[in-house]
């Protein structure tokens, strides 16, 4: 039995040898950079950085991004209904009325996203 994992024990030594050597050689071999202000900037397509590093996102922008994926899903679920759909002629109904409150479910989250404005791009 101790046979058989032999051969995964030794690529495991040998991955941890490398990723070692290879490490020890870096700081061995490698030359230590003097630190000058030019070098800590970031540089971005030979401008000079000014301002902030990230701008602010509206929160607008992320609830539309999560009603984005709230209805992305919904067509993800719809595809393996529709191909089961048409093969389970025994139990069509069942399946088809359980899609239909699905649906039902998720249009009123739809009608409530739109009375509050959250789909309106205007503001």
């Amino acid at each position: 039995m101790i046979q058989e994992y032999l051969p995964v024990l030794l690529q495991i030594i040998v991955a941890i040898g490398f990723a070692a050597s290879a490490l020890l050689i870096s700081v061995l071999l490698g030359k230590s950079g003097r630190r000058t202000p030019a070098k800590d900037t970031a540089y971005e397509c030979g401008m000079i950085p000014q301002g902030e590093a990230q701008p602010r996102f509206s929160v607008k922008f992320y609830l539309v991004a999560m009603l984005f994926i709230l209805f992305d899903l919904e067509i993800v679920f719809m595809y393996p209904w529709a191909v089961v759909y048409k093969e389970a002629i025994a139990h069509s109904s069942v399946i088809f009325w359980s899609m239909l409150s699905f649906i039902t479910i998720l249009m009123v989250g739809y009608v409530y996203a739109l009375k509050k404005g959250a789909l309106d791009f205007r503001k």
